[in-house]
């Protein structure tokens, strides 16, 4: 990979207080309408906004990063956020088994997602720790990401039901503790991601080692998390080949990153055969062609049975 752009104090300071601003509106929104119901109009906007807030800042990288940086963020961001679909699922089941009210739903799932992202600037901090000490520990990202790829796509078709017991399980646990059911809610949530992360981690890693985009990147992904839940609440049981697609790029970032693992450690020919070096804009493509196939195939696939 390429070396790493070094981030300025000063942007990190910025980046940081305008995120926590941004979160502390939402926050405050989600409280001030914790009794009310989450319309589509609104969820929709502000799904949109938190889109656009991505991109905006995406482009606007130009000002102290390179081409190659935002290029960087935007797979990193599509990745995160099409893996937060699986998210979006559990979440589901873990609100509707518990019974939590639709108009709590809303803060349950904001406090959360703040609570999975504590976790993951926890879990990235680590894992850059783990990179800059040994760098081969691309090898065990690479073969976890080829792993989960195949499961992810043996099992895509019964997904259902073993989530179902996966979070059961879970659910039983903190009930047989004495918690309320919000605050199992909470807990939930929160763990559900963390366990997803052990795949988003090591992705996104594979795509770039920069902290500062990992970080950003992870964020913008989760921050849209919770209006997209009520936004897609019926499309979710369309996309039926959207586990497939995320299967394809999580295994295309594992061989990438064991490619980079043999040129780390300055291995750069196997019997002949010339190991690659994936370039980001080529990992973009990859990215966006096997998202963008996946969610037309599954449109195409169930629009008979919705017409």
């Amino acid at each position: 990979m390429n070396p790493v752009a070094t981030i300025s104090t000063t942007n990190w300071i910025i980046t940081i207080v305008a995120l926590l601003v941004i979160i502390g509106l939402d926050f405050a929104w989600a409280v001030a309408r914790r009794e009310k119901d989450t319309s589509m109009r609104e969820a929709t906007a502000w799904s949109l906004f938190y889109v656009s807030l991505a991109v905006a800042f995406g482009l606007f990288l130009s000002q102290w990063l390179t081409s190659r940086e935002q290029q960087e963020f935007f797979a990193g961001w599509l990745t995160e956020y099409s893996l937060s679909f699986d998210n979006l699922f559990v979440f589901v089941l873990i609100l509707t088994r518990l019974k939590i009210d639709k108009q709590k739903q809303q803060l349950a799932l904001l406090i959360g997602i703040l609570i999975a992202l504590v976790l993951r600037i926890i879990a990235i901090t680590l894992g850059k720790a783990a990179i800059e000490k040994f760098e081969w520990v691309f090898f065990i990202f690479g073969a976890f990401l080829i792993y989960t790829a195949v499961s992810l796509f043996i099992e895509s078709s019964h997904k259902k039901s073993e989530e179902e017991e996966k979070e059961s399980k879970l659910v039983q646990l903190l009930q047989r503790k004495g918690l309320k059911p919000f605050t199992i809610a909470l807990l939930a949530l929160g763990l559900t991601d963390l366990l997803f992360a052990l795949d988003s981690i090591p992705a996104i890693f594979g795509l770039t080692e920069n902290v500062y985009l990992v970080i950003t990147a992870n964020i913008f992904a989760l921050m849209g998390l919770r209006q997209l839940y009520f936004l897609i609440g019926g499309l979710m049981s369309r996309l039926v080949y959207i586990g497939k697609g995320l299967s394809a790029v999580l295994g295309f970032i594992g061989f990438k990153l064991l490619f980079h693992a043999f040129h780390a450690v300055d291995i750069h020919e196997i019997q002949g055969w010339k190991i690659p070096e994936v370039t980001i804009s080529q990992s973009l493509i990859v990215i966006v062609s096997c998202l963008g196939l996946a969610t037309v195939a599954s449109l195409i696939s169930t629009r008979e049975k919705t017409s």
